[in-house]
């Protein structure tokens, strides 16, 4: 499965009817309706709506429709209704003039005072506001369907990116663990051979002789030395956590939380090799670690 990210963003609309039998089969198609959907990272879905009047109650079916393909992220939905039926002048028919004529004397008769209609509101009853308030349910849904196709596109770009990315810093640690190991024993044996230096040192300065209690002193310390350094342990399960993160990454899928859960123990690893550290160059290693981490972990929190 592919990788994808929380971050992206698409739109999509539908084009206007422009014959009168399609206006008359579906009077909402006589505007336009314009759909935009973003999203950016989020440790949920979380999801918003932004929906003009004549929309509000498609916003279930909305809902199930990107709860269906996403999983993660803060998700904004926006739509707009253009009425293009404004370009020209939409002229009346004689049943409409008949109707809206009917309706004037109704409510005259009721409301006296009442002002009469205007050509201004006769035109944009038969060709304006009123075409816009049909049925948008099926297309709603439709542009909708391909926005959201758009915007998994989109994610699915962006996640493979951020993949490539974490691959190029999973191969920059493995060199980094990879420097490390070898330095452990050379710092065993230099301390070891510091500590000889030091026992020859005292025999010389009591006649030849150490009293046992000192001897032993020394042993415990060089023990307690390579014990203090000793970091294989961190670095075989670095190596594994490396491991996890590659297989993850090949599966795709819903595995940010997952990455991000490694990458913490990660910085954990990290840590520690750094807290043991007895030379400079495993300093340098420790840090530089931390960095990359670091990195990584910016990128996995975009990684649905």
């Amino acid at each position: 499965m592919p990788v994808y990210s929380m971050t992206g963003y698409a739109s999509g609309q539908n084009g206007p009817v422009g014959s009168h039998s399609e206006a008359e089969a579906r009077p909402a198609a006589a505007g336009r309706l314009g759909v935009e959907i973003r999203s950016v990272n989020s440790r949920f879905l979380d999801l918003t709506f932004k929906l003009p009047e004549e929309l509000r109650q498609h916003e279930t079916a909305l809902r199930e429709l990107l709860t269906g393909k996403l999983k993660r992220g803060k998700v904004e939905v926006r739509a707009a209704i253009e009425n293009t039926a404004q370009a020209g002048v939409v002229e009346p028919s004689v049943k409409l003039l008949q109707r809206l004529n009917g309706v004037q004397d109704g409510i005259k008769a009721w409301l006296p005072g009442a002002r009469e209609l205007s050509v201004a509101d006769v035109l944009r009853l038969a060709g304006g506001d009123g075409a816009a308030r049909g049925d948008w349910g099926s297309d709603l849904l439709e542009v909708a369907g391909k926005a959201l196709d758009a915007l998994m596109s989109a994610r699915q770009r962006e996640g493979a990116r951020l993949a490539k990315m974490l691959e190029a810093h999973l191969a920059q640690l493995r060199t980094l663990v990879e420097q490390a190991g070898p330095l452990i024993p050379q710092l065993v044996e230099q301390q070891r051979a510091r500590f000889l230096e030091r026992w020859q040192e005292a025999m010389g300065l009591t006649g030849g002789t150490l009293p046992e209690a000192a001897q032993d002193r020394a042993l415990t310390e060089a023990t307690a030395f390579a014990i203090r350094i000793d970091v294989a342990e961190e670095l075989t399960r670095l190596n594994s956590h490396l491991d996890e993160i590659e297989r993850l990454l090949k599966k795709g899928g819903e595995i940010g939380k997952r990455l991000d859960f490694l990458i913490q123990e990660l910085h954990r690893e990290a840590n520690t090799l750094g807290s043991k550290s007895a030379a400079l160059d495993l300093t340098r290693i420790g840090v530089d670690m931390k960095v990359l981490i670091e990195q990584m972990r910016e990128q996995v929190q975009n990684i649905e």
